[in-house]
């Protein structure tokens, strides 16, 4: 994971390098920082959280992932409505989304998500399959209920095969709030920011 890691930062330098022109001066300098979205899906609103505090720090736009049917204020029924989903392989309808055109915009998506079965609810498996995310950087982060990330990281993988997937951040649910210098150490470690 580390090499992942260090290859991103190192990716991130040389976009941020200045061009040099035939004559050996430089030219105009690209962007120096990378376009970012923190994408997030949130039931309930610990998982924007967090994605707030990313925002914070590394700027960029933000998208909250919704669904066009809400799933239930009641635990219980979201949790079979979940299970039903994932036990058939079911896309949700999203209500919110952006165009191809736009993504294509972003080098670098923050992607965040609770932690449904062990993994990415399938509201994020919607989101993930409507673009071609191949050459962009996806940062993922989630919360969940003491299991920690299971296999969400492989399965966004999975899902976007030709994406770089850097380490991700996870944090129970409860202690969202409290995570402040858990999301900066983890920012800093991937080399966002300083």
């Amino acid at each position: 994971m580390r090499i992942i890691v260090i290859l991103a930062v190192l990716c991130m330098s040389v976009l941020a390098m200045p061009i040099q022109s035939a004559e050996g001066g430089q030219t105009e300098s690209p962007d120096k920082a990378p376009k970012i979205l923190v994408a997030f899906f949130s039931k309930t609103d610990n998982t924007k959280t967090i994605a707030e505090y990313i925002h914070s720090l590394v700027g960029g736009d933000m998208l909250r992932v919704t669904t066009k049917s809400p799933y239930p204020a009641d635990y219980n029924e979201t949790l079979q409505i979940a299970r039903a989903e994932r036990d058939n392989d079911e896309r949700p309808e999203l209500a919110v989304t952006i165009s191809p055109e736009d993504m294509a915009k972003y080098d670098v998506i923050f992607l965040g998500h609770p932690i449904w079965f062990g993994t990415i609810p399938m509201a994020i498996s919607t989101f993930l399959e409507q673009y071609d995310l191949s050459g962009k950087t996806i940062a993922p982060f989630c919360t969940h209920g003491r299991g920690g990330a299971g296999r969400s990281a492989s399965d966004i993988a999975k899902l976007c095969p030709n994406a770089t997937i850097l380490q991700g951040f996870s944090t129970v649910g409860s202690s969202a709030n409290q995570a402040q210098n858990d999301v900066a150490d983890w920012l800093r470690q991937l080399g966002f920011i300083k």
